[in-house]
């Protein structure tokens, strides 16, 4: 069964530190704007490098696509995924 967040194109830019412009393509064409934040706490909390940040917002979003597409907010930073979904960090970090 192909993974449902690769039908989905995703185009990250760094915008500022720690910051990053997302456009998600979806699979009918459409696309949708997102501005997402990386609290720099978190890096240090999930044990990882300044240069794994894209990496992390690249499978955050794919998390996020595969698990609740149609609740991606406009902004949001990456803790607000925790407290919404608990298993979230664990689930993170196996994709790391």
């Amino acid at each position: 069964m192909p993974d449902p967040a690769e039908s989905w194109t995703l185009d990250i830019k760094a915008s500022d530190q720690h910051r990053y412009d997302v456009t998600i393509t979806h699979p009918s064409g459409a696309t949708t704007t997102h501005r997402v934040t990386v609290p720099a706490a978190m890096l240090a909390e999930l044990g990882l490098s300044a240069a794994q940040e894209p990496i992390l917002v690249r499978q955050s979003l794919a998390y996020l696509l595969e698990h609740h597409p149609a609740a991606i907010p406009e902004r949001f930073d990456l803790e607000e995924i925790g407290r919404a979904i608990p298993d979230f960090r664990a689930d993170i970090l196996e994709r790391m």
